[in-house]
């Protein structure tokens, strides 16, 4: 029988769990859809019919859900995810958005061992602003969507319905479902999403400190420095966790960096200076032929 997900519970509405939230509300049929956040941002998600109804209690909130959407940072995941396990029927899945896997998924196969299914999850999609004045019901479209298989699971093993219904949903939403582990995504995210935010912030830090009394350079900032910065504006207390649960990996994402920008260093009055820009716009092009 296939699998609905009649009620859904959806655990933090900012940003991710807002546009979460936003998105079901377009389905047909949709669900219900229960909020729990603080009460002021439970109060926001309702100006915004993001949800039917606000449950600042998350037993409450959690008891009868088919699925769980856990859209909290890191360390507030983890810190919750026993409760969630306990509070949650046997029936339901419950998923997250984090940014990194491992030690979200370790603690998961912990708490969920004879309850709920839990799937790891992270849609490669966001902004640079956080909470639920920026959700947006089209934040996934044409978006990868990490889903993280068990470990030592085979790809040929038979998926749980839940997991194939929480697949298909999340290609509804527009996004394309990325099957890997937790080991795997955790790699691949220092490089294409921690790695490009730690660039932004040192970038401003170079701006700022290289910007003098008359305001030079700043003053002569165009598009190009908006573009490139426009990271810097994502929260530390959003990406605090996602670093300390990811260092080693990002570690070596800077190595490679520095790496990198010596060898900038060493062609910078050569041709194969010229060949690093060839490369460079290569890779522009496989990107946007991905978008």
């Amino acid at each position: 029988m296939a699998v609905r997900f009649r009620r859904v519970a959806v655990l933090g509405t900012g940003l991710v769990g807002g546009s979460f939230a936003l998105a079901l509300r377009k389905l047909r049929p949709r669900p219900r859809v229960i909020g729990w956040d603080k009460p002021e941002v439970l109060r926001e998600a309702r100006k915004r019919r993001a949800i039917d109804r606000a449950e600042p209690d998350l037993a409450r909130a959690v008891a009868g859900a088919d699925l769980i959407y856990v859209a909290l940072p890191v360390g507030a995941t983890l810190e919750l995810l026993p409760q969630i396990a306990r509070a949650a029927a046997a029936k339901a899945l419950v998923t997250d958005s984090a940014s990194s896997k491992r030690a979200i998924c370790a603690r998961a196969s912990e708490c969920f061992q004879k309850r709920a299914l839990f799937l790891g999850g992270h849609p490669m999609a966001g902004k640079e602003l956080s909470g639920i004045a920026a959700a947006d019901a089209g934040l996934f479209r044409r978006a990868r969507y990490a889903l993280i298989r068990r470990a030592g699971s085979a790809a040929e093993e038979k998926v749980d319905p839940r997991v194939d219904a929480f697949a298909a949903l999340v290609r509804k939403l527009g996004a394309e479902p990325v099957w890997l582990d937790a080991d795997s995504h955790d790699r691949g995210a220092a490089i294409v999403s921690h790695l490009p935010q730690l660039l932004s912030v040192a970038l401003a830090g170079v701006v700022r400190n290289a910007t003098d009394s008359s305001g030079l350079p700043l003053t002569l900032a165009g598009r190009g420095l908006r573009d490139a910065l426009r990271l810097a504006g994502s929260p530390y207390s959003l990406w605090r966790d996602i670093i300390l649960t990811n260092t080693d990996n990002i570690d070596r994402a800077l190595d490679r960096m520095e790496q990198a920008i010596e060898n900038l260093r060493a062609v910078l009055r050569g041709r194969e200076l010229e060949d690093e820009f060839a490369a460079a716009a290569e890779l522009y092009e496989i990107l946007r032929d991905l978008q």
